[in-house]
């Protein structure tokens, strides 16, 4: 993982189910907020659910919020977007979305975000679960994935972490 971009701070991704329960929008949103405040970037796939909520909380926070959006639109993304990069590559996106962040927050989920968890662990990103999916395969121990209740406590073992990266 390289360092981070001196003009901005740490890129982090938030991932999640484009449809988001009021209690994953929530923890998402505060998610956001947290990260603005604590100076990170916000990358995710741009458009509803839990992206919408983490980049309404960053947007709310003062912080920057990046989306690689899988169609060739930006009017795909989400309002509070800043910076809608358009791949016309579909789910494909999901690969940049993980190779651009240093960190991932995993908040709720559908099968699309398992593929995310994937590249994420593969690419060796630090990744922390809030109320996201759990995974076993027999003979083999659950995946590293730190598990967090609290929005604030996830951010802040995130940003614990992509710090040690600078």
């Amino acid at each position: 993982m390289g360092k981070r971009n001196a003009r901005f701070g740490p890129l982090v991704a938030v991932i999640g189910g484009s449809q988001a329960t009021p209690e994953e929008a929530a923890a998402a949103e505060a998610v956001g907020r947290a990260l603005a405040e604590g100076g990170a970037v916000l990358v995710c796939g741009g458009r509803g659910g839990v992206m919408e909520a983490a980049c309404r909380g960053a947007r709310a926070g003062g912080g920057v919020t990046v989306a690689i959006l899988p169609g060739s639109d930006a009017s795909e993304a989400n309002p509070y977007v800043d910076l809608p990069i358009v791949t016309g590559i579909g789910f494909a996106r999901n690969a940049i979305i993980l190779l651009t962040a240093q960190a991932v927050i995993a908040v709720g989920g559908s099968y699309g975000t398992l593929s995310e968890l994937g590249y994420a662990l593969g690419f060796g990103r630090p990744v922390v679960g809030v109320g996201t999916w759990r995974m076993d395969r027999d003979g083999h121990p659950e995946p590293p994935i730190h598990r967090e209740d609290d929005p604030q406590k996830a951010v802040a073992w995130v940003l614990e972490r992509v710090g040690d990266q600078e």
